[in-house]
């Protein structure tokens, strides 16, 4: 006879169909707000619609709902960014000389916008070089187009519809996990499940996959570029991922396919994951075998680490333990309360959140110039200014996440202390 042992008991943390689909309260502007629905007295009023649609403290108490708004408001969120960035895409495909600079990178400046004739406004217009008239760029979207390996205005263009696609579904995830199949609020508080889905999940599997892009497509293709090879004449990236003999001609290790893998015979693959550290002489960036090497190695990371926290099987941390095991010199019990207070109030977990990310904003501001990691953006001084001010020198966003961080902070001391009951 065998005897099991009794299967962890999984929760449904989702409730059905909790908010019915209607388009009723877009008649209604200012619906949220009793003052805002009475209607405009003043320009005030305006302002009020736009400032108060998502201060979902001000809509209700009630840590669910909040919670639900705010994940479906992330939603958005990123169907805003996909949708930015498929225009970004677009703009390279449709009004740049992408092409013509990627042949010629030094000599050529990129431009993707172009001012129409219209009343003398193309006198905006420049030469950037190649016969090319536009506006000069600073964004530099066309060093990490060619560190990753695209090669045509074609390739642009899909990557904008995929762009476009994305943000679809972006916009149908935000209206299915507040309409159809909303979370409960355990489902927000279960931290560790949630450490676990991202940093294996997001950070270590897109990691992985990012290294694998580089590998297969980025590598190979930059090989040509910095040969100087005809753009037009490079092979297409699917072809690199699907014919393993093409890929083996630049690095012969290919060849011997997983077997060094196995074997622990690692340094075999030396020939595209390298540890050379500095700049490439040629295009003034990191090695992109180095960057491909270092998304593999932290993809390894994150994959163990989110293994490490206890879920459904109690093995692994919980973070409620760590935190009020840690008794420092000076702190004492300061830890204890803490799981609480960030798993009860979302101002103070996007205090801390803004105030990390902040910071991390300035180093990557001075590690952009440092160690550009993108070819030919250490020779485009515009662009490297450009990136050095938005992220850090006028504060666009260092210092206005940590000002935030303190503003949410004292939100929480004020408005959103909500109790552990």
């Amino acid at each position: 006879m065998i005897i099991r042992s009794p299967e962890p008991e999984v929760k449904i943390l989702v409730d059905r169909d909790p908010i019915k689909t209607s388009f009723e309260q877009w008649a209604k502007p200012g619906h949220f707000s009793r003052t805002i629905a009475k209607g405009p007295d003043t320009t005030t009023w305006i302002w009020n619609l736009h400032a108060d649609a998502h201060d979902f403290d001000s809509h209700t108490s009630d840590l669910e709902e909040i919670s639900r708004k705010v994940f479906s408001a992330h939603f958005g969120q990123l169907s805003i960014i996909f949708l930015w960035l498929s225009g970004m895409y677009f703009h390279g495909a449709r009004f740049s000389n992408y092409e013509a600079w990627l042949s010629d990178p030094t000599h050529i400046g990129p431009s993707a916008q172009v001012v129409w004739p219209i009343v003398g406004q193309e006198i905006l217009n420049g030469d950037v070089g190649g016969g090319f008239r536009g506006i000069q760029i600073t964004s530099g979207f066309f060093q990490i187009w060619r560190a990753s390996g695209i090669t045509s205005e074609l390739q642009l263009y899909c990557t904008a519809i995929g762009a476009l696609i994305f943000a679809s579904l972006m916009l149908f995830a935000g209206w299915f996990h507040y309409h159809k199949a909303a979370p409960k609020l355990a489902w927000f508080q279960d931290v560790e499940s949630m450490l676990n889905h991202h940093l294996a999940g997001l950070l270590g599997l897109g990691s992985l996959s990012w290294a694998g892009h580089q590998i297969h497509v980025s590598l190979p293709i930059n090989k040509f570029l910095d040969a100087g090879v005809d753009p037009k004449e490079i092979p297409l990236p699917h072809e690199f991922i699907l014919n393993r003999d093409l890929l083996a001609q630049l690095y012969p290790s290919f060849n011997e396919g997983a077997t060094p893998f196995f074997t622990l015979n690692w340094s075999k693959y030396a020939d595209f994951l390298t540890f050379r550290g500095g700049l490439d002489p040629i295009t003034g960036g990191l090695w992109l075998s180095d960057t491909a090497h270092h998304h593999l190695a932290i993809a390894i990371l994150f994959l163990i680490a989110g293994h490490m926290y206890k879920t459904n099987w109690g093995i692994g941390h919980s973070l409620k333990d760590i935190l009020e095991a840690h008794k420092g010199p000076f702190t004492g019990q300061g830890h204890k309360g803490l799981y609480e207070i960030f798993t009860t109030s979302w101002h103070a977990q996007l205090s801390l959140n803004l105030a990390m990310l902040g910071s991390l904003t300035i180093i990557v501001a001075h590690h952009m110039y440092s160690m550009p990691p993108y070819p030919y953006l250490a020779t485009d001084y515009g662009t490297q200014l450009s990136l050095f001010t938005h992220s850090h020198v006028d504060w666009w966003i260092s210092d206005s996440w940590c000002c935030c961080a303190c503003s949410h902070f004292y939100r929480k001391r004020l408005r959103s202390n909500y109790s552990i009951q």
